[in-house]
C-alpha cells in the first residue's frame, strides 16, 4: 500500500469517527456534549441516535463494497447492489408483510423481507445456470429479468392496498430509524463479517478483473471466485434492504468517487469505498432527520438527491473511465 493511500484511510476514518460522534449530539433536539447529563438526553442519544448510527455506518460499507465488487465481476460501470433482483426479493417480501397487517412488528417485516432475499437469489442464480457455470451475460440478464418482474409484483400489491401505501412507500424508501434493534445487531455483524471477508481475497478480485483466461493461467479458480463472491454479496444486499429498506446510489456513485481517490486496486479499494460510503450515509441520515424537524425524511431521498447530480458530474468528465483508471 502506498503512502498516500494509507494516508487517505487513515484521514477517512477520523472524518467518519468525527462524523460520528457529531451525529450522537447534532438532531431534532440538539444537545449540549458537555452537559447531557438528564435521562432523556441519554435516552436520545444511546437508545435512539448511537444505534442508527452503527447502522448507517454498517449499510455504507456494505452498500459500497458490494458496489464494487459488482462493478469489477459484472465490468459495467453502472452495475448496483440492487441489480441481480435482491433488493426487488425483499422488497416484495417487506410489502406482503405489511399488507398482511404485520407492520407493526419490524422484525416480522425484516424477516420476511430477508427471506424473499434470498429466495430471489435461489431463483436467479439457477436461471443463469448453463453447464454448471453461470456466465456474467446470463446472470445479468436473469437478474434483470426477476427484478422487473418482482417490480411489477410490488407495484401491483401496492395499488390494491391504497391504505397501507404510506407504510409501504416509507419502508421502501429506506430508513434508519424504524429497525428492530436485535435485528441490527445481528444482521449488522453478518454483513461486516462478510465485508471484510470480501476485502481478503481482494486480490483475486484484481486478478479477475484482468480477463478470465488470464486469471485461470494465474491459478485463480474464476468459476468458483465469482460463485462465491456473488453470493456473499448478494447476502449482504438481502440483510441490509430486509433490515433498512432500499437505499438508492450509494452502491453505485461511492465506487466511482474512491476509484478516483486511489485508484482500481482492489486491496485499496474496497476499504476506502467502504469507509467513504459510511461518511456518505452517515451524513445523509443527518440530513434526513434535520431538514424537515419535526418529519423525517426517508434516507432513500436524501441520496437519490445527493448521488443523482455528482454520478451525471462522473459521467460529463471527458477523462474518466468510470470502471477502472483515468
Amino acid at each position: 500500500m502506498k503512502k498516500n493511500q494509507l494516508v487517505t484511510i487513515i484521514l477517512l476514518l477520523i472524518v467518519l469517527l468525527f462524523l460520528a460522534f457529531l451525529s450522537l449530539y447534532w438532531g431534532a433536539i440538539k444537545i449540549d456534549p458537555f452537559h447531557f447529563q438528564d435521562e432523556i438526553s441519554r435516552l436520545i442519544m444511546f437508545k435512539l441516535r448511537l444505534p442508527r448510527i452503527i447502522l448507517a455506518i454498517i449499510a455504507g460499507v456494505g452498500l459500497s463494497i458490494s458496489g464494487v465488487v459488482f462493478q469489477a465481476l459484472l465490468r459495467n460501470p453502472l452495475a448496483d447492489p440492487y441489480i441481480l433482483g435482491t433488493s426487488s426479493g425483499a422488497a416484495l417480501g417487506g410489502v406482503l408483510a405489511i399488507t398482511l397487517g404485520l407492520g407493526t412488528c419490524i422484525y416480522s417485516v425484516s424477516f420476511s423481507a430477508f427471506v424473499f432475499a434470498l429466495l430471489t437469489l435461489v431463483v436467479v442464480y439457477q436461471l443463469a445456470q448453463l453447464d454448471g457455470k453461470m456466465p456474467v451475460q446470463n446472470l445479468l440478464l436473469a437478474g434483470v429479468i426477476v427484478n422487473t418482474f418482482l417490480s411489477g409484483l410490488v407495484t401491483l400489491i401496492m395499488s390494491l392496498n391504497r391504505q397501507e401505501l404510506y407504510s409501504i412507500m416509507f419502508w421502501l424508501m429506506g430508513s434508519l430509524g424504524q429497525s428492530d434493534q436485535g435485528a441490527v445487531w445481528l444482521g449488522g455483524s453478518v454483513v461486516l463479517f462478510l465485508s471484510g471477508g470480501i476485502i481478503l481475497v481482494s486480490r483475486h478480485l484484481n486478478i479477475i478483473t484482468l480477463g478470465e483466461e488470464k486469471a485461470q493461467s494465474l491459478g485463480v479458480p474464476v468459476e468458483l471466485m465469482r460463485k462465491i463472491l456473488f453470493i456473499m454479496v448478494s447476502l449482504i444486499i438481502a440483510i441490509l434492504v430486509s433490515i433498512c429498506g432500499m437505499i438508492g446510489f450509494v452502491g453505485l456513485i461511492i465506487p466511482h468517487i474512491s476509484r478516483l481517490l486511489v485508484g482500481p486496486d482492489h486491496k485499496v479499494l474496497l476499504p476506502v469505498a467502504g469507509l467513504l460510503g459510511a461518511i456518505f450515509l452517515l451524513s445523509c441520515d443527518v440530513l434526513a432527520r434535520t431538514i424537515a424537524v419535526p418529519l423525517e425524511i426517508p434516507i432513500g431521498v436524501i441520496t437519490a438527491l445527493a448521488g443523482a447530480p455528482f454520478f451525471l458530474y462522473l459521467l460529463r468528465r471527458k477523462r474518466t473511465n468510470l470502471l477502472f483508471e483515468e
